[in-house]
């Protein structure tokens, strides 16, 4: 797996292929995968988003927005990306964006109570900082 800035076409080959767990979330979440293509869509229009390519093919796609005192995520993905070595890989590149970001913080959020997503977070990472807006808030601390 490897990353690259993203396109609009990853964006668009992401989307037509989107894992049924990230459609739940984003429900959960209180938005619809429109929404979720459009949120995307802004932070890849102002290059803060990378495409996660197995092969030739993006699988997934991360962005990112700086706000005061933390860089807030988004997160895209297909089913084959949900796999152990997409998590170690993750825990590389995850860091590469802290970098781009300043070294702040990052935050990202789940609104499905998975055991798995937490545990996925812990191996990046990630400290659980509690519930927030109905969201289990994870935080990435600066390297």
């Amino acid at each position: 797996m490897r990353a690259r800035t993203a396109t609009v076409g990853d964006l668009e080959v992401v989307f037509h292929d989107l894992s049924k767990r990230m459609s739940d979330e984003y429900a959960a979440a209180g938005k619809d995968a429109k929404s979720a293509y459009d949120n995307l869509m802004m932070n890849l229009k102002e290059g803060r988003a990378h495409a996660l390519v197995e092969g030739d093919r993006p699988v997934a796609i991360i962005a990112w927005h700086e706000n005061s005192d933390a860089a807030e995520t988004l997160f895209a993905a297909q089913d084959e990306f949900f796999a152990a070595p997409t998590v170690r890989f993750c825990k590389r590149h995850i860091r590469r964006i802290q970098q781009l970001a300043g070294n702040i913080p990052i935050r990202s959020r789940g609104w499905l109570d998975r055991p798995e997503v937490a545990r996925w977070f812990r191996i990046i990472g990630y400290v659980e900082r509690g519930r927030q807006h109905g969201a289990l808030l994870f935080e990435l601390p600066p390297a």
